[in-house]
């Protein structure tokens, strides 16, 4: 329909679909290029299908400002993606639009805009919606449409919908959810050229600006999920941003490091090794396997031996809801979270549970033969569905086939009895279910409600059962000691605590709110979209994937306190690793203030101690969304620092920043005028008004280096500055 204040989609279907069945029947690309063509002369003639423009006063992402189609977007073909972050269906055309954005630039005319119409009430909030275009890597405008006005406006019905303009706001095509990458390329292709040939387009630049650019440098980058080898004592963790797997000691000690900082997708040596976009993790001993989502693959780290292997899935989402195929020919779609358990009693850790969320499902892979309740035997080797039609539901069935799962993100085994089942984090239908080992029975625990077709009965209550309400929930872990069940509700940023036998839920951990505190109560920390959680020390301790603070946080359930888990970067492990790239900082502004200080005398082996003491502007404090940082250097001698932190957050300044470095206890050259330079970046706001800036500082300081110092062990610079 066409109002005054422009058209919806609506009045585009009926010229569309006779598109869409000419392009179903054309059998050469030709032909439908020139059915395309044809199709936009059409439209050339008809009433000229303007959309509304864009409310004023949104918010935007990844712009010097707001986009308007009347001026910035003018003379532009335009892609209008309408997405929900949380959606695994908008995540699936993600790299269509990735490859878009690579065959046509803004100059040649195409602007993507991603349009985010949330879902969760957590996905309205600004800062969530940018950790998930940092999380995604999208490089296009976003603008956080929270109240749905041009969604509404264009009558779109649901998420994705991409949505095709010409270069004055007019309607040409849209796609309805995943799967068109080629028709994208088709029509985005054919309008280029139809509207390059009329001289309508214009090659300006739309002012973006990606925020990824500014980011503080972290050892983390939004780590999906975390794993614990409680034989082994360690902890496996997706270093989901960067594109790697961790292995940690239980202290944080870095053992080894696997893939990134790059996406890529390569087997073979540990060193070489590539990931893109890691979730699940399971580490047993020296072998960690790995959901890799983004890859549609599942992975095996040997870590004695020192090579990946693919073991499931053939690197290309797949759409088959059956399998049955062997690992590697078997095509799955986005695994998210994967865990070792047994069938039978012959074979310990014979199979590995899959939580397929792309599918939404529950599949198999057999590490030996074996046998699934209900499935005939299966050899060594196949992959398989177990549980869930494929069709995205709430539905619970004793049957497993015939249960309905929705984005299925978390995977907690308890082989046990009573229990005897996998606790199922089903993030879009917000609830925990139970599918039973014996029989593949699928049931409530919590969340949710009784209408399988409702994937919006979420909230943020405790009580029993159904009564419970969770928030898009993607991580569970079992204590089998006590017999209890921990939820990571995510867009409540909540950890919670689940008592099967009574189904009584209860808030463990979090205030509810988004933040990075410690407490000092469980209940005072905050978190902010923790994805992953795992339960050590017999049940007496929690490791929590803090997805969007790029943190581990340890809970000590009997000391009721938390912590940050350090992630100690020099490495003892004698396997062949991967150093520690370090994330880039931001750029080193000219205006910043740079300090010479005099020369200390230092001896091999001692300390070097940089105590800096600094001050904002009165009535200044620092910016939370943006994590001031600091980072060490010692530039042409940068062997002095070899193997140790480099970088930090700084996150309090009412007290001193402290930063060491340990110098080698030989050297084995002699330095030329060594110096260690310390650079601060400070994100600060005003408390009066809503100005904010960022301001930064380098501080150098010589290094005189003797042959021996005493028995001094620190030599200690006191440094300060204001802002």
């Amino acid at each position: 329909t066409c109002v005054p204040g422009g058209c919806s989609l609506s009045a585009l279907f009926p010229v569309q679909s006779q598109l869409d069945c000419a392009l179903d029947d054309a059998a050469t690309q030709q032909e439908k290029e020139n059915i395309v063509n044809e199709y936009l002369e059409r439209l050339g003639e008809k009433e000229d299908l303007k959309i509304p423009d864009f409310q004023t006063g949104l918010e935007w992402l990844n712009t010097r400002g707001p986009l308007s189609l009347n001026n910035e977007l003018s003379g532009k073909v335009v892609l209008l993606d309408f997405f929900t972050y949380c959606c695994i269906n908008c995540i699936h055309i993600l790299p269509a639009l990735h490859q878009l954005e690579k065959r046509h630039t803004v100059k040649d005319g195409l602007v993507i805009v991603g349009v985010h119409s949330a879902k969760f009430p957590n996905e309205k909030v600004l800062a969530n919606i940018r950790s998930a275009v940092l999380r995604y890597d999208i490089c296009h405008p976003v603008v956080n449409d929270s109240e749905a006005h041009l969604w509404h406006e264009l009558e779109v019905s649901c998420w994705p919908t991409l949505v095709l303009l010409g270069p004055c706001g007019n309607l040409l095509f849209s796609l309805v959810g995943e799967g068109h990458r080629d028709r994208l390329m088709l029509f985005a292709d054919c309008a280029l050229r139809h509207y390059g040939k009329q001289g309508l387009l214009k090659s300006h630049d739309v002012g973006i600006k990606l925020y990824k650019d500014s980011l503080p440098p972290n050892i983390l980058a939004f780590p999906g999920k975390v794993a614990i080898d409680n034989g082994s004592k360690r902890l496996a963790i997706a270093d989901t941003g960067h594109h790697r797997i961790l292995v940690v000691s239980l202290n944080g000690q870095l053992l080894h490091v696997i893939g990134g900082p790059e996406s890529g997708r390569k087997d073979g040596d540990v060193t070489e090794a590539s990931f893109s976009s890691p979730q699940g993790v399971a580490i047993k001993g020296d072998v960690v396997y790995v959901a890799d989502t983004e890859n549609h693959l599942i992975r095996k780290i040997e870590l004695l031996e020192g090579k990946v292997t693919t073991v499931a899935g053939v690197g290309a989402q797949g759409t088959d809801r059956e399998g049955g195929a062997m690992g590697t020919t078997q095509p799955i779609s986005s695994p998210w979270d994967v865990t070792l358990g047994t069938l039978g009693e012959k074979v310990q850790d014979n199979v590995l549970w899959i939580a397929m969320a792309g599918t939404h499902q529950i599949w198999a892979l057999f590490l030996a033969d074996g046998k699934l309740p209900k499935v005939s035997e299966s050899k060594a080797g196949v992959c398989v569905r177990w549980a869930g039609s494929g069709s995205e539901e709430n539905r619970n069935n004793s049957y497993p086939h015939k249960a309905g799962f929705a984005q299925p993100s978390g995977l907690a085994l308890a082989p046990e009895e009573p229990w005897s089942c996998l606790f199922v984090a089903d993030s879009e239908s917000s609830t925990i279910r139970t599918l039973a080992l014996k029989d593949g029975a699928v049931k409530s625990l919590i969340g949710g409600e009784r209408d399988p077709m409702n994937l919006f009965a979420f909230g943020d209550v405790d009580g029993k059962g159904v009564d419970a309400k969770l928030q898009h929930p993607l991580g569970v872990a079992w204590a089998p000691e006590q017999s209890l069940l921990y939820v990571a509700d995510s867009y409540n940023h909540k950890i919670k605590v689940v008592q099967p036998k009574s189904k009584l839920c209860n808030t463990l951990a979090g205030t509810g709110e988004v933040g990075d505190t410690l407490g000092p109560e469980l209940i005072k920390t905050s978190f902010n979209e923790p994805g992953g959680i795992c339960v050590g020390d017999g049940g007496k301790l929690l490791y929590v994937a803090d997805t969007n603070n790029h943190q581990i946080k340890v809970l000590d359930l009997v000391s009721k306190t938390v912590s940050r888990l350090p992630i100690i970067t020099e490495c003892t492990d004698s396997a062949p690793i991967r150093s520690v790239p370090s994330t880039k900082a931001p750029k080193f502004p000219k205006s910043a203030a740079k300090k010479e200080m005099a020369p200390v005398s230092v001896a091999a082996g001692q300390t070097v101690v940089m105590s800096l003491t600094l001050s904002l502007p009165e009535g200044a404090k620092l910016t939370e969304e943006a994590p001031s940082c600091w980072t060490l250097s010692a530039e042409g001698t940068e062997w002095l620092l070899d193997h140790q932190v480099t970088t930090g957050d700084i996150t309090d300044l009412s007290k001193p920043l402290v930063v060491s470095a340990k110098l080698p206890p030989e050297f084995k050259e002699s330095p030329s005028d060594p110096k260690l330079t310390l650079a601060v970046w400070i994100y600060y706001c005003l408390e009066t008004g809503s100005a904010c800036t960022m301001k930064a500082a380098s501080f150098s300081q010589p290094l005189n280096i003797t042959a021996c110092l005493g028995e001094v062990e620190e030599v200690t610079v006191a440094l300060a500055h204001a802002f």
